[in-house]
């Protein structure tokens, strides 16, 4: 018997190669498009390097009028969880990564390089590897998981590296015709790789983001087929790329030790092999180094957590390409309006070494995000996120829609708009002082440098005796707490207060600093006088009075 006779044996209903390769022809795509992939595991929950890479995956793809996949990589089915392959989708779709083709629902596939789910394409990797092993390249491994195991503490003990090779690789010269008696009398096997490479010997590899590199050869026997006949990941990742047309993988930098393996899988089978790009991963500041951000320790690892946070996917977005690369901070300020689609990421300005990922630094972001939305958009974003999270604040803007945009509104579409909101958390307090129900039931009054309550009554019984009006603009309201100011002792400005500070009492914004605890029980708000505005004059008179007659 033959090597083909073997493979027929081991696989008799699997296709010739040719099969697929005419059934996946070369996209027609214009000159230097990029075909990227995300290509998860459905093991739980998607974490922030992986939004990471699918974002770079999308950008490369868009720029380069070329397509971004999603596929499933699902052949371990042991660490599959119950809607993991639904929580890849909803996070790329939260983060507006629209695939252009693969998966698109549990159910549901686009594009003409299906199936995206490795799970259904069973019988394309056998016929692969049938391929192989009628070429005498691969061979069944019959060795159970306990000579495997005694192999490797024997090869501990001895210092000697630990693996399936060499002299260690029991079946690879059992010979057909043993093979295939093992193979009749019912014993089970594996499909292994015969790597043709040495160790002693070099490759030569160039990352698109660490340049060149230099490894040993792979030369151990991996498992390309187990024992229930799904493919390992390196193998079903191989074929997979190769018919899905893929010229640019990106992926952890974790993975960049399975490069001489990867390179020899494509080299075996006849493949020109993708560019290859492994991202450092993101780290986090702790006891005053770095670590990796980890799924059991940091929250912000798992997708989720900006969601529950209220932390938009554009400030998300607009942070990571931060991260990804150094010149796109320059490139925001010199374009504060554009969408980051017109951003051009390049792979050779990434860095090498692992980015620190600053949750306060992204807050800063999310500010200025936040800060450029309508109060249209705000009151949306904030209503759909409250209804998700926070029963309290859905109730509070559904009941008077009109008076929660005109809130939302404050500060915003002006040159320079409030920046007191960094997610859509922070939504419920920054307005729940504009409803007497829970302004009534909130804390007492902190005054900052005006705290006597003389002083205090004496303020503002001037100011609704001389001073309130509610129909006042703008500036007629200003010019008048400054004619306050000046009855009460204080400086007009502030400036005059810093020159001759022993001539008042304080300045302007210690007045209104008064009335601005007393309206909102706060000492940091938006624009009081747009509040004042919204609140209208009897809230606002009764504001005052309640606070005079306490």
């Amino acid at each position: 018997m033959d090597y083909k006779e073997l493979a027929d044996l081991i696989f008799p209903n699997a296709k010739e190669i040719s099969y697929y390769e005419e059934l996946y022809p070369e996209r027609n795509l214009s000159e230097g498009a990029k075909v990227t992939r995300f290509a998860p595991s459905p093991t739980g929950f998607v974490h922030i390097g992986s939004l990471f890479v699918s974002l770079i995956d999308k950008k490369l793809a868009k720029q380069s009028n070329g397509t971004f996949l999603l596929r499933v990589e699902d052949t371990d089915q042991k660490r599959e969880v119950e809607g993991g392959v639904q929580g890849i989708l909803d996070a790329l779709k939260d983060f507006g990564l629209q695939v252009d083709e693969g998966v698109v629902s549990e159910k549901e596939e686009i594009g003409k390089y299906g199936p995206y789910l490795q799970s259904k394409r069973k019988e394309i990797y056998q016929a692969y590897a049938k391929d192989l092993i009628s070429k005498g390249l691969a061979y069944p491994c019959f060795c159970t998981a306990e000579e495997i195991e005694e192999k490797r503490l024997t090869q501990e003990n001895a210092k000697i590296r630990p693996g399936y090779y060499g002299v260690w690789a029991k079946c690879r010269n059992l010979g057909i015709d043993n093979m295939v008696e093992k193979i009749n009398n019912g014993e089970k096997y594996i499909i292994r790789l015969k790597s043709p490479g040495r160790e002693d010997k070099k490759i030569k590899h160039h990352d698109l983001i660490r340049g060149n590199i230099e490894f040993p050869e792979n030369d151990q026997d991996i498992v390309i087929i187990k024992a229930d006949g799904l493919p390992t990941y390196h193998f079903a990742h191989a074929i997979d790329d190769h018919l899905m047309k893929v010229t640019h993988v990106i992926r952890g930098d974790e993975w960049i030790s399975s490069v001489p393996l990867h390179i020899q899988l494509f080299q075996v089978l006849g493949f020109k092999p993708p560019k290859y790009a492994h991202i450092a991963p993101l780290m986090k500041e702790e006891d005053g180094g770095k670590r990796k951000i980890s799924k059991r320790k940091d929250p912000e690892a798992a997708v989720s957590y900006y969601h529950k946070e209220g932390i938009p996917e554009d400030a998300v977005t607009e942070y990571l390409l931060n991260i990804a690369n150094s010149n796109f901070e320059e490139w925001r300020r010199a374009n504060p309006e554009k969408s980051t689609d017109e951003f051009e990421l390049a792979l050779n300005k990434m860095g090498v070494s692992g980015a620190l990922f600053d949750i306060v630094k992204l807050l800063d972001v999310s500010k200025n995000v936040i800060s450029k939305y309508s109060k249209e958009k705000i009151y949306e974003d904030s209503l759909k996120w409250a209804k998700a999270y926070d029963a309290e604040l859905k109730t509070v803007l559904e009941n008077d829609k009109d008076y929660a945009i005109r809130i939302l509104g404050i500060e915003r579409g002006i040159e320079k708009p409030r920046k007191d909101i960094a997610k859509l958390s922070d939504i419920k307090y920054s307005m729940e002082y504009m409803y007497d129900d829970i302004f009534d039931k909130q804390s007492n009054y902190e005054f900052q440098k005006v705290s006597d309550e003389k002083e205090i009554k004496q303020i503002l019984e001037k100011y609704v005796e001389n001073y309130f009006d509610i129909s006042d603009d703008k500036q007629m309201w200003f010019d008048k707490m400054k004619d306050l100011a000046e009855e009460l002792g204080y400086a007009r400005e502030v400036k005059l207060f810093k020159k001759e500070p022993e001539q008042y009492k304080g300045h302007i914004g210690d007045i209104s600093m008064v009335l601005r605890v007393v309206i909102t029980k706060r000492q940091n708000t938006p624009d009081l006088y747009e509040i004042m505005q919204i609140l209208g004059k009897e809230k606002v008179q009764k504001r005052i009075n309640n606070y005079l007659n306490k």
